[in-house]
């Protein structure tokens, strides 16, 4: 008896992976073009990778900074456009 049970319990597992689905491709995202085309470091993708330095674009401030290179954002030019509305 058990081995007729050990027999139909190996048939069911085989057959169960036998109708398994195959995994689907995932079709070709459209690739990105690169921001710079002289960046030096890119990925598959084409696009810059951003761990390198080169490929960081650096935000230049219009006001003072602060020692350390921060902007000082006690400045009006420092200071992001505020989105609230004026008071009148």
């Amino acid at each position: 008896m058990k081995k007729i049970f050990a027999i139909v319990l190996a048939l069911a597992i085989f057959s169960s992976a036998s109708f398994a689905q195959a995994p689907k491709k995932q079709p070709a995202k459209e690739k990105k073009e690169a921001a710079t085309t002289s960046a030096k470091h890119v990925k598959k993708d084409g696009t810059a990778d951003m761990r390198y330095k080169e490929n960081k674009e650096k935000k230049e401030v219009a006001g003072p900074k602060k020692k350390d290179g921060t902007p000082d954002m006690r400045y009006k030019a420092n200071k992001p456009a505020s989105s609230k509305p004026k008071k009148g």
